[in-house]
């Protein structure tokens, strides 16, 4: 086994609906969009990640881009096969070898995946070379992320908005006591602020400039502190099918995202309503920790508390939170071997 352990590299994969990222020797070494350019003629990879985000909604009919992930989970095992691949095969460190490693690795997956889905992952991992593959759930490694000690006989709640998936969970002694899995998270958002701006602005913009918006002006409340500035975008006028351009506050965002962000709200209640006891007793005490790009979105954390009357707290790097997990438990094996499932 010695000579083999020489040879083999270990990764963490946190494969995301809108971002997938890789550690490898405890650095992100893959931090690009779950993308896809594909030739529909030929059927081959043009592009992926950061390039095929590029085209994304810009593309003539010979080439389509795919996003292979939908909610969190696979829904073009072709398209993520290759994706997965490409990003593996552009390590720095894996490059210059003179052929593939083999692959440890600890992909992690969403709480509400079935076992179908599960075993399409570790397929997918194992075709790419991975001689080892664990997979960790998703609320798990945002926890051990942020830094929580999830060995401990103490209750943690986490909120993890992603692009697919709000994943809510309270943790402890190393398991999910109850958690909550829905599908309203970045990529709703992004769909919300497109309907906004269609209805009332008569304005049409693409999934990309949406994106942008909710990156730059996007709030879950209207009364923020420090508020940032009107944006002005471009889009095609809906009455007269010219290009115009419009400008937009972020109270009118605010306004766009707040059905889906009560709903994520309704979640975070029903999750701690069934809690046991002894463990809301711990998370009054300890608060609400938030990961995920979603948990950017400004004023989201204080919309959260005083609904939930608890302090929430954000993770310090929330987009790689899940990542780092990921990482930390491929590291300890041995310490998280309870909590991966091979």
């Amino acid at each position: 086994m010695g000579f083999f352990d020489f040879l083999t590299e270990e990764i963490a994969i946190d494969l995301g609906t809108a971002n997938t990222l890789i550690i490898h020797n405890d650095k992100v070494v893959v931090d690009s969009p779950s993308i896809v350019a594909r030739d529909r003629i030929s059927g081959k990879i043009i592009a992926v990640g950061k390039e095929a985000n590029l085209m994304q909604g810009k593309t003539h009919e010979n080439i389509k881009t795919i996003r292979p992930l939908k909610d969190g989970v696979i829904a073009d095992f072709d398209a993520s096969e290759k994706m997965i691949n490409m990003f593996i095969k552009n390590i720095p460190a894996l490059k210059q070898k003179w052929f593939p490693p083999a692959l440890r690795m600890v992909i992690c997956i969403p709480s509400g995946i079935t076992e179908v889905e599960m075993r399409a992952v570790k397929e997918s991992a194992e075709r790419v070379n991975g001689k080892e593959v664990y997979l960790i759930h998703e609320p798990m490694a945002a926890a051990i992320g942020i830094g929580l000690d999830i060995m401990q006989p103490k209750g943690n709640m986490i909120v993890d908005i992603g692009g697919g998936t709000t994943e809510i969970a309270v943790i402890a002694l190393g398991g999910i006591v109850c958690d909550k899995s829905v599908k309203i998270a970045g990529d709703v958002f992004t769909n919300d602020i497109i309907y906004y701006m269609r209805t009332q602005h008569n304005l049409y913009v693409g999934e990309a400039t949406a994106e942008n918006i909710k990156i730059e002006i996007g709030a879950a409340t209207e009364d923020l502190q420090t508020p940032p500035d009107d944006k002005s975008v471009q889009g095609r006028d809906l009455l007269t099918g010219k290009p115009k351009q419009v400008q937009i506050s972020y109270r009118e965002i605010a306004k766009a995202l707040d059905k889906s962000i009560l709903r994520v709200e309704d979640a975070v209640m029903e999750t701690l309503s069934q809690t046991p006891p002894e463990l809301a007793a711990d998370i009054y005490n300890t608060g609400i920790y938030m990961a995920g790009g979603g948990s950017m979105l400004r004023g989201l954390d204080r919309r959260l508390s005083q609904k939930t009357d608890l302090p929430v707290y954000i993770a310090e790097d929330p987009l790689r939170a899940v990542v780092r997990g990921t990482g930390i438990a491929l590291k300890n094996l041995d310490r998280y071997k309870s909590i991966l499932i091979k």
